[in-house]
């Protein structure tokens, strides 16, 4: 039998499918029709001779034996395509007109100042444009190509069309007011649960419906970090906040560190991440060496992983 040669466009629908777990889901992601998505399969299956997906009797596509063993070295062609047109664009373009950075709410803001001040002496002639997300948000912006790099948190980070470098943690503490409730000793295991938890929410729908280390059934979401902050200092509620950011409320009184059974704090991992086809150029390779090391010298700030909001 002559096999035919695939299209690095049919080896990019059949990953799609493989990752996402349906072709309406490959279809959405890759912008187009769940028809052209299945016909590509078709096509693919055609020029190889083999079965890629079972799809009768199920509802999703599952893998044959012959599609698990052709998905690795697919995933090595179309990773193989994409290195080689990350390095041409760099090669073309050479230093950066624009950046476009995203980073999460987690990140401390004098990390963010210095490293920017620093930037515009370094790469005068290089424009910056600068957004604040959270969650799965940082992850989005990226994705929409509304950002070319990201310091984001590990909920997306493991997305297939993203690369990621850590590059530090923030260290998520839960805290309350002192007249609070939970603020007294010997709070029992499930006292957490009968109080309002004031949770950051997500505004991205990447992540849409997913909990992050929410104990209580009681709480209100907030896509902002200062409302939190603010609430939580007049007695609304409970929640974790990065340490950095009430450091002075627990020296001053304004806060109290709890000391609840569950342990919700945590270790907030950031990463610098940006997407696959687009290798970080000069200023932005920069930005990722500078932040990382700003980080990594905040008070605040501790070598390892994990992660909450």
């Amino acid at each position: 039998m002559k096999l035919g040669e695939p299209s690095l466009d049919q080896l990019r629908i059949f990953l799609a499918v493989a990752e996402e777990g349906s072709f309406g889901a490959a279809a959405r992601r890759m912008g187009r029709a769940v028809s052209a998505v299945s016909y590509g399969i078709s096509q693919l299956e055609n020029q190889l001779g083999v079965v890629l997906f079972a799809r009768e009797g199920s509802r999703k596509p599952v893998l044959t034996e012959e599609g698990r063993g052709l998905l690795v070295e697919a995933k090595a062609v179309a990773d193989g395509i994409d290195h080689l047109l990350a390095k041409t664009q760099s090669l073309h373009a050479g230093l950066e007109s624009e950046v476009s950075l995203v980073v999460d709410v987690m990140l401390p803001g004098e990390v963010t100042a210095s490293v920017l001040r620093d930037f515009r002496e370094m790469f005068p002639t290089v424009a910056l444009r600068l957004q604040v997300e959270a969650l799965g948000a940082v992850a989005a912006c990226l994705l929409d190509g509304g950002a070319d790099l990201a310091i984001g948190g590990p909920v997306l980070a493991d997305h297939p069309e993203l690369e990621r470098q850590a590059i530090g943690t923030v260290e998520l503490v839960p805290v309350a007011a002192p007249d609070h409730p939970l603020s007294r000793s010997g709070v029992a295991p499930g006292d957490s649960r009968k109080h309002l938890q004031l949770v950051l929410s997500d505004r991205s729908p990447l992540t849409e419906g997913r909990e992050f280390s929410v104990l209580s059934p009681q709480s209100w979401r907030l896509a902002d970090l200062g409302a939190k902050h603010a609430l939580l200092k007049e007695g609304i509620g409970w929640g974790n906040m990065p340490r950095h950011v009430v450091s002075g409320d627990l020296a001053e009184g304004r806060l109290c560190l709890l000391d609840l059974p569950e342990k919700p704090g945590a270790n907030y991992t950031l990463s610098a991440l940006w997407r696959r086809d687009a290798r970080p150029g000069p200023a932005t390779s920069w930005l990722i060496d500078a932040i990382r090391e700003r980080l990594g010298a905040c008070s605040g700030v501790e070598p390892s992983v994990s992660g909450e909001a």
